[in-house]
């Protein structure tokens, strides 16, 4: 007597072609089985239902997922073991990273991983000492790094996390193994976009002439450059309205020089509005535009790329703000996929950042107006009283300096009448 609930030969194919591409995938689609398989769709969502049934895999909107790795990880964590750990390199513990970092332990958490955290620098030439130090430690299970990709070691680095024998994700990096030209898994900001997002709503205030500050050591100018770009051709922005200008490290004796110089020249050409990378570089800059009477955002309209302070500067400082704790639990999950699913494709994320508008940028001022700039001071000038000439009328005047930060001086600007 035959086994009535054996599926049919053609059920059987089906089956195996959807096992099939649930291993090589991770995951099928209705639509993609009906080309493939040339069935009837109702008989599909049949074949995937009963599947489901068997604890073969996890039906989802249009198609169905793998669910057979991770059955027993699941049941271990819930009867509160843990999996392991995941070894996270960053280049800071400080700015900007601890925002993703909290979202990382919490995922890591909520899936049964342990976060181990360590924090290189951007000076760091080659992470793999480092690498290999976290791997010693068999609980890990796979590595989250931030890599310095544009030195002469980076590709080496790439090369090194793909043939270590442990999953690995980068974050806010991406890159290629060459010469294969295959994507390492990666988890990353648009941060292309968010320059985007920066000039557009610059331009929808009506700004021309735009300028663009980077922070020369880091790793994100070269997409916001990109970005920058795009957009000021986009919206139709000549060469000349337009420049970009890189800083040097907050620590260099010539960063306030170059600051200085980068405003003048922004100034001598009209710019009114500037996008910088990153939030320190942008309050210094408006600092130093305060101190010499220029007001931001009335002469001088700023927004700032990271948004970790900006909010805490006066003014508060419009910014693009990336999405620091879905970086991190995006980043978290994809590890855990691929510890889980070894044989699934690469995947590679990218999440949408921000634009956060606040108090530092507005419309430009109508062109008639003038505002009053002073070079650089090192101290504060002898105070000074000015004789107004022969029937002079008070026309203007502007201030050095803000309330709380040092000396104020006001200066009055005076004009003979027009004799008519």
């Amino acid at each position: 007597m035959s086994d009535q609930n054996a599926p049919r030969p053609l059920a059987a194919e089906r089956r195996a072609h959807i096992l099939s591409a649930l291993g090589a995938e991770g995951a099928v689609r209705i639509s993609q089985l009906r080309e493939s398989l040339g069935a009837a769709m109702v008989t599909l969502r049949r074949d995937l239902a009963d599947m489901e049934r068997e604890g073969l895999l996890t039906r989802v909107h249009g198609g169905a997922v793998a669910v057979a790795t991770t059955g027993a990880p699941r049941a271990a964590h819930a009867a509160g073991e843990t999996l392991g750990s995941i070894a996270v390199l960053v280049p800071s513990l400080a700015y900007y990273w601890p925002g993703v970092l909290r979202a990382m332990e919490a995922t890591g958490r909520d899936l049964g991983y342990e976060v181990i955290l360590r924090g290189a620098s951007y000076e760091l030439q080659d992470e793999r000492p480092v690498l290999e130090r976290l791997l010693r430690d068999e609980r890990v299970k796979g590595l989250i790094v931030a890599p310095n990709t544009d030195t002469e070691h980076g590709p080496a680095v790439i090369r090194w996390l793909a043939d270590c024998g442990v999953p690995s994700v980068l974050v806010e990096r991406d890159a290629v193994l060459e010469p294969e030209g295959v994507p390492v898994e990666s988890v990353t900001t648009d941060h292309a976009l968010g320059a985007v997002l920066a000039a557009r709503h610059l331009a929808r205030l009506g700004h021309r002439k735009v300028g663009l500050i980077l922070s020369r050591s880091s790793p994100t100018s070269r997409k916001i450059t990109a970005g920058w770009l795009r957009a000021c051709e986009e919206l139709g922005l000549t060469p000349a309205e337009h420049f970009e200008q890189q800083l040097p490290d907050r620590a260099s004796p010539d960063f306030s020089a170059v600051v200085n110089a980068t405003l003048e020249t922004a100034l001598e050409n009209g710019v009114t509005a500037i996008l910088v990378h990153s939030d320190p570089e942008a309050m210094a800059f408006v600092d130093l535009a305060l101190d010499r009477g220029i007001s931001v955002p009335g002469d001088l309209s700023v927004v700032a790329y990271d948004d970790e302070v900006a909010r805490l500067f006066t003014p508060a400082l419009t910014a693009v703000s990336p999405p620091r704790a879905g970086v991190g639990e995006a980043a978290v999950q994809l590890l855990v996929q691929r510890i889980e699913n070894p044989g699934r494709p690469s995947h590679r994320v990218q999440l949408d950042p921000q634009l956060i508008v606040r108090d530092s940028s507005a419309a430009p001022a109508p062109a008639v107006a003038s505002p009053c700039r002073s070079a650089p001071r090192t101290s504060a000038p002898a105070a000074w009283e000015p004789d107004p000439p022969p029937g002079g009328d008070v026309v203007a005047s502007c201030t050095w300096g803000r309330s709380g930060h040092g000396t104020r001086l006001s200066r009055i600007i005076l004009i003979p009448s027009s004799s008519e």
